[in-house]
């Protein structure tokens, strides 16, 4: 059993980075992975199973592929009740030149992000694609699985299983915020975004946005917030000047820094509100150009239990 449980923890990684390309959430991606271990002991208890297994970790992938698809196709369902706009569960790490003590241990889904690419902007765009294609499509795309094995995990065919990983990678191209930038652009845009926003500047504001830029946020019902993407340069920086200003007035002791979130940098906000409950907020971008194509503001307590807390010493936004 020891030695199972030692193959098995050899690919959790791998299988946690799979379920959360395809969920979007690390709890229910862990849960995913958790399921895995279960069907996997399942099966080696059986000799007719456990003869099928002669590749481990395309055995281990297909099974978490079938239970992402499973609770992807319930989460439609939750998520067209779901109060206003949905966004992924942020994988935030703090900077190494970060102030104030070192950041949290990284988990396996803050491992994977280091070693693989899971931008927000892709994330927000698999949101969009049927529990089919985006199975497919992160498979087929981003793990190299042959369309033998992505239509044994949906139960189809061949052509099939192309198709629809076809159709996934055109809503993708179609539809991802243009994200070019690297991280030293991202630096120069953000510092820019946040100098902006501290003077109060709209207009040095819009310089940063790209004309067509979209505002997403995401709050789950807890706080005030869009129920609909906020479109354009002038509209997002005004929305954005708007929160600013009612912040100092709503909340108090408020820290913001620079971190990574899901691989490129983004702004943490920590603050409490004058009733003592804590306010968070973590903001994502697409740059492309010097410009921000897109930001995406994670409101929702519910998806920050693993962001670490911004540094007591890092400084207030706006300025007091």
């Amino acid at each position: 059993m020891q030695d199972l449980a030692s193959d098995f923890e050899a690919e959790r990684d791998h299988l946690t980075a799979v379920a959360y390309r395809m969920l979007g959430s690390r709890a229910e991606a862990e849960d995913a992975v958790q399921e895995t271990w279960l069907r996997y002991s399942g099966a080696l208890a059986d000799p007719a199973d456990r003869a099928e297994i002669r590749d481990l970790r395309g055995w281990l992938t297909t099974a978490t592929a079938r239970i992402c698809l499973d609770v992807l196709r319930s989460a439609r369902v939750r998520r067209e009740a779901y109060p206003g706009q949905w966004l992924p569960e942020p994988l935030v790490t703090r900077l190494a030149d970060a102030p104030g003590p070192g950041g949290f241990a990284p988990d396996p889904a803050e491992r994977v992000v280091r070693d693989d690419e899971i931008g927000m902007a892709l994330m927000v765009v698999l949101e969009r694609l049927t529990p089919e294609q985006r199975v497919a499509f992160v498979l087929h795309e981003a793990f190299k699985v042959p369309f033998d094995g992505i239509a044994t995990a949906l139960g189809t065919t061949v052509p099939a299983a192309r198709q629809l990983a076809s159709r996934g990678r055109r809503a993708v191209s179609d539809g991802a915020p243009r994200h070019t930038a690297s991280p030293a652009e991202q630096r120069r845009v953000l510092e820019a975004f946040v100098g902006a926003t501290e003077t109060g500047d709209i207009e040095a504001l819009m310089a940063v946005l790209a004309p067509d830029v979209v505002f997403v946020g995401d709050s789950g019902g807890h706080f005030p917030a869009a129920r609909k993407p906020i479109e354009g340069a002038q509209q997002v920086a005004r929305f954005v000047l708007g929160l600013l200003r009612r912040m100092p007035t709503e909340t108090t002791d408020v820290h913001t820094e620079i971190v990574e979130v899901n691989g490129d940098l983004g702004v943490l906000v920590d603050a409490v509100y004058h009733d003592g409950r804590p306010f968070r907020s973590v903001l994502s971008f697409a740059i492309e150009d010097g410009r921000i194509t897109a930001a995406f503001n994670q409101l929702n307590p519910d998806k920050m239990a693993r962001v670490p807390q911004a540094a007591a010493d890092a400084p207030g936004w706006p300025p007091r």
